[in-house]
């Protein structure tokens, strides 16, 4: 990944993260990575274990930044957010869902969608 795009990447994490930090969401672990995958924001609220997935696109001619998860995505999400419960396996008693926080636009004009439950394991 350019320099770049790994900057543009880690703006978006921290727009998303201050979001949802607004909405009630605690932050437990950011971009936890293994060999099944990576996953940028692992948060709770309530008694909930919440793994989010934040995309982000400045254009949307390609599609927006929420039609840019595949059902493989989808699936390293899911196998990484198992290993991390079995790391944890005080918080793999808790619920948990699997969260996408999609940002589109250009920089002071995005917007900002988070979409609850956007997959299921």
């Amino acid at each position: 990944m350019k320099r770049n795009s790994r900057q543009q990447g880690q703006k978006a994490e921290q727009l998303a993260l201050r979001h949802l930090q607004k909405q009630g969401l605690q932050l437990i672990k950011q971009n936890f990575h293994c060999r099944q995958g990576e996953i940028d924001l692992i948060m709770s609220q309530d008694e909930n274990i919440i793994f989010i997935e934040v995309r982000q696109r400045s254009q949307t001619r390609h599609g927006s930044a929420l039609e840019s998860i595949t059902q493989q995505k989808q699936q390293r999400i899911i196998h990484t957010a198992h290993y991390y419960l079995q790391q944890h396996p005080k918080q793999a008693s808790q619920p948990c869902r699997f969260d996408v926080v999609a940002i589109d636009g250009e920089k002071n004009q995005e917007k900002i969608q988070w979409l609850q439950n956007a997959f299921q394991a």
